[in-house]
């Protein structure tokens, strides 16, 4: 809707590029806050979120380049551009996961009361990132009219992103945000009264795939080929990151489980 915040000559600040680095800032800010609280060593705890956020970076491109290869191969520079979103979330998430684990075993960061602190974190910073696609126009949601429907105007952000101008759409990613912003809440509070270590990242992972799995319902910018099964409506329709998201909330449950039972063990 507005993907450029400012122009300065030759210099141009994307809104989407802001808020990324709001959330960003949001989300770093948030766990130095709580790791004080708590008595952690911040200096080892942003060290590691440096690293960790590099790599879900990395991840998040590298999954969108191999999922639309022969598009950023001809056009290998958009892959760095911050004019909209430019990687898959769940493919930087499960990177940075990974390296997560790996990394904090290496610098004796205790793993899961730390991921407590990183899921609202993700979440807070999330629901930023969201309004910069809402911004930029991309991941933007299918047509309705419905009385809320937002109409995309702007030939830049058609150019950038392929939105339909003059159509009334679902603001899927105000949607997508608002609720990011509700888990971070949700998420703040059970870190609050937590009974044992991981119960807050568990919880992080079991909400967001129901947030994913529900937006998706209303995303209008997936080709074909990311249905898994493709229906008569959008609610008869099945979408490969829907069945991540399953797969999340499965994980997201026996992590709860596991988790819970180690404790009462």
């Amino acid at each position: 809707m507005f993907p450029v915040l400012l122009r300065l000559g030759p210099i141009t600040i994307h809104t989407y590029g802001f808020f990324m680095a709001v959330g960003v800032g949001a989300g770093l800010w948030f766990i130095y806050a709580q790791a004080r609280r708590l008595g952690y060593n911040t200096n080892k705890l942003l060290d590691a979120a440096f690293w960790v956020i590099l790599v879900s970076l990395v991840g998040a491109k590298l999954i969108l380049f191999v999922g639309h290869f022969s598009y950023y191969l001809e056009n290998p520079g958009e892959l760095l551009s911050l004019a909209r979103s430019g990687g898959v979330f769940q493919g930087g998430l499960t990177f940075g996961l990974i390296f997560a684990v790996l990394y904090f075993r290496k610098k004796g960061i205790p793993l899961w009361p730390t991921a407590d602190l990183v899921g609202p974190a993700v979440a807070l910073g999330h629901g930023f990132g969201r309004l910069g696609c809402f911004s930029a126009s991309c991941c933007y949601g299918r047509a309705c009219s419905l009385p809320w429907a937002v109409v995309f105007k702007s030939q830049y952000a058609h150019d950038l992103t392929g939105i339909p101008l003059n159509t009334p759409l679902h603001p899927v990613q105000l949607y997508e945000a608002g609720l990011n912003f509700l888990n971070f809440f949700l998420l703040f509070m059970i870190l609050k009264k937590k009974k044992f270590d991981g119960q807050v990242f568990s919880f992080y992972v079991i909400n967001y795939s129901i947030i994913r799995f529900f937006t998706e319902y209303f995303r209008g910018d997936h080709e074909d080929p990311a249905y898994l099964l493709r229906g008569k409506s959008a609610f008869t329709s099945l979408s490969l990151p829907q069945v991540y998201c399953l797969v999340g909330l499965l994980a997201g449950l026996v992590l709860y489980q596991v988790l819970k039972k180690r404790k009462s063990d």
